[in-house]
């Protein structure tokens, strides 16, 4: 396998425990990053996205990291789901305001269809996710499509509203660190 493993983290709901989106989704990869077998190897910075579709719910925090694992790609999925479900995820209607999202947006230069898809199916079509993908893999060149994340970059919309956040609540500089 060649190219990263990218996961995509967000979320735009608080929780009790631990916060506001921002805090929650640190500590969600702070609890990704303990997982046997699973080691975080690089972070996009954070994003506030404009939901997509657009809605009157509130803006989302996004980023994502690349890890190396030894988890084959329904076992890593399992195991984020995993993650979202201990956070409070409910899952409901599509699209709806969430706690935490963890997508398998890349598993290296692998295409998967059928209940898990790989590449992410909109991926190719949405900031929020090509920008995370940008910082933690800027060579990346997405496998069906074959088109490097600069193009992708390039053609996305112009009315998705996205604006960088300033690093905080679980990255620092270039490491990841766990929220205190």
């Amino acid at each position: 396998m060649s190219g990263p493993i990218v996961i995509g983290v967000g979320g735009n709901l608080p929780t009790a425990e631990f916060g506001p989106p921002r805090a929650t989704c640190g500590a969600a990869l702070h609890v990704l990053s303990q997982q046997p077998g699973v080691d975080i190897t690089a972070h996009a910075g954070w994003y506030e996205t404009a939901p997509v579709p657009v809605s009157d719910q509130p803006w989302f925090v996004n980023g994502a990291v690349a890890l190396a694992t030894d988890l084959a790609p329904d076992a890593l999925m399992a195991l984020l789901l995993d993650i979202e479900t201990r956070f409070g995820r409910r899952r409901s209607e599509r699209n709806a305001a969430r706690i935490l999202d963890l997508d398998m947006l890349t598993f290296g230069d692998r295409v998967l269809t059928g209940d898990l898809e790989v590449p992410h199916p909109r991926l190719h079509s949405r900031a929020f996710a090509l920008l995370p993908i940008r910082d933690v893999a800027p060579g990346w060149r997405h496998p069906v499509l074959d088109r490097t994340i600069e193009a992708l970059c390039a053609d996305l919309p112009a009315d998705q509203e996205i604006r960088p956040l300033a690093d905080a609540d679980g990255y620092l500089g270039t490491e990841w660190q766990a929220p205190e």
